[in-house]
């Protein structure tokens, strides 16, 4: 388990978080844990309400999300200072929007989202850009989503 001088010096040096003041860092690593899944573990499934914003620290995650007529296929393998569970910071739709698997041994720093959101919402600073790297993070994942499904589609129809 690592320490508070630990996650904060972890919290310092991750990228999506550079552009924080000393006070904003400061919250964040008081609401920081570190949270350790073993290869094959459920981290959280499609459809649950998962509490967490998740980067990973070590390890890699598999994300997947159920097709119809084609079960569970995965779109993307998280690795080190990746963000997954970024929808239990989004306002309307909180539950997973895919499933993630830990592929080995893998630490993740766990921010429970609501108490994150009291903290964006209190410290405009904090919130506009943990909002901004979560808008890339979605954009991103949509489009692979769309990739793989435009795939999908393309190989039915051969």
């Amino acid at each position: 388990m690592l320490s508070q001088v630990d996650i904060a010096s972890t919290i310092k040096s991750i990228p999506w978080f550079l552009d924080l003041s000393t006070e904003s860092l400061q919250l964040l690593i008081g609401i920081a844990d570190v949270h350790s899944f073993s290869a094959g573990e459920v981290i959280f499934s499609e459809g649950e309400k998962h509490p967490y914003l998740y980067v990973i620290l070590e390890g890699k995650v598999q994300l997947e999300s159920f097709v119809p007529g084609r079960g569970s296929l995965p779109y993307l393998t998280a690795e080190s200072l990746d963000v997954i569970g970024w929808s239990s910071l989004t306002p309307v739709v909180r539950q997973k929007t895919g499933s993630a698997t830990a592929l080995e041994p893998t630490r993740l720093l766990a921010f429970h989202a609501s108490t994150l959101m009291d903290l964006c919402e209190k410290d405009c600073d904090l919130g506009y850009v943990i909002m901004k790297r979560l808008a890339n993070i979605i954009a991103s994942r949509l489009l692979t989503h769309r990739l793989h499904l435009l795939e999908l589609i393309s190989c039915q129809n051969r």
